[in-house]
């Protein structure tokens, strides 16, 4: 029986006689590991991938237009969502959009306890991708140990949030509550924890000669491709782009982190330096973490959010908040006419950029590196879709 996921194309020449023949192969819409549901058309000369086209909208929900119906409160509960690795990073560019509408400043301990627990969120949502993209190669074992170190965070996070996926912790004017009494012990615990057993992926994942020659000089993309697609993140870094939000255009309290922030980058550009700035940037969150929790623990009491009025509402006008997320800019665009809901949200999402340079990625590669350059862009179906 025929597979129904698959077609031949064949053309006939002069005499009837058939001259070559293509596969058209589908791969999905069924769900691989964490990325979500995503369906890619390959069509194949041979074991060789001719064209590829990306088919995405089957996780569609709309978000964007559902934000003209909830006012600037409820709306953070939408953001959260759509990439559920990212979720404290997808708060935090919404209230960033919105407190920059109003013009509103946030108290000293909301911008560190912010910036410390969007790194905590950062080494989660690479952990993840540390684990499962090994799996997605053949390897199970670091699936295991990223989500024994990503247990030691996802308990301090939860703590602190009432929430393991989606925290829902920010407010528009800070957090919704300060840090609970002895909790910085607890994450500094968290954090040492976590650092003490990273070199496991060193030795486990990047000292397996079977992993690196499944992913050395496998799907290069270039910096010229890098900055036509908008690809961003670890990425874009991994291909010689040397840009981060954090550093380069600083927001929250990264300004005042530039002597602990490392901007990791690769030239090489394939599967393999991807993985390795992925790696590099745990690493360094993790001392970016280490270095929030000092601030925080010389900072005096005090609020962690700003009185607001019953009814909240932006002034008319427009403004574009960015951050850098784990998977690289999302970007928030904001346009108000003085009413408490939104007139109109966009999301700018990094997976949906990255996703994109597949179909300049896979032509020319065989059926065999598909899976190893698909897993190395690093993405969230949700993200995309929105």
């Amino acid at each position: 029986m025929s597979d129904p996921g698959t077609t031949t194309e064949t053309t006939v020449g002069v005499g009837g006689a058939a001259e070559s023949t293509d596969m058209v192969l589908n791969i999905g819409p069924q769900h691989p590991s964490t990325h979500g549901v995503l369906r890619l058309r390959l069509v194949l000369d041979g074991e060789r991938i001719t064209t590829a086209e990306p088919v995405i909208g089957y996780m569609h929900r709309g978000a964007e237009k559902l934000f003209e119906a909830r006012d600037y409160r409820q709306i953070i509960v939408l953001a959260n969502r759509h990439d559920w690795l990212s979720a404290f990073s997808n708060e935090l560019g919404v209230v960033l959009a919105v407190e920059r509408m109003l013009g509103m400043e946030v108290p000293e301990r909301a911008v560190w306890a912010r910036t410390l627990l969007a790194e905590l969120n950062r080494v989660l949502n690479h952990l993840m991708f540390i684990g499962s993209y090994p799996l997605e190669l053949g390897a199970i074992t670091p699936m295991f140990h990223a989500f024994t170190e990503r247990e030691e965070l996802q308990r301090v996070m939860e703590e602190v949030s009432g929430g393991r996926v989606h925290y829902m912790f920010n407010r528009v004017g800070g957090l919704k509550e300060d840090l609970p009494a002895g909790w910085l012990g607890r994450a500094r615990h968290a954090v040492a924890a976590v650092r003490a057993r990273m070199d496991t992926y060193d030795r486990l994942v990047l000292g397996n000669e079977i992993f690196r020659g499944r992913t050395r000089g496998v799907g290069v993309l270039d910096a010229a491709t890098v900055h036509a697609y908008g690809v961003s993140g670890p990425v874009a870094r991994a291909s010689g782009v040397d840009f981060d939000l954090r550093r380069d255009e600083p927001y929250l309290a990264y300004g005042e982190l530039a002597d602990v922030l490392r901007v990791a980058t690769r030239p090489e550009g394939d599967c393999l330096a991807r993985f390795e700035v992925l790696l590099d940037q745990t690493h360094n969150a993790l001392d970016l973490a280490d270095a929030c929790l000092d601030r925080l623990a010389e900072l005096p009491p005090g609020p962690v959010n700003q009185r607001l009025p019953k009814v909240l509402k932006a002034p008319e006008g427009a403004t574009y908040a960015w951050t850098e997320n784990p998977l690289g800019l999302n970007g928030y665009y904001l346009v108000s006419r003085g009413e408490k809901t939104p007139h109109r949200l966009k999301l700018r999402s990094a997976s949906f950029n990255n996703v994109q340079v597949l179909g300049e990625l896979l032509p020319g590669t065989l059926v065999a590196d598909m899976v190893a350059i698909l897993g190395s862009l690093f993405f969230v179906v949700g993200d995309i879709d929105k």
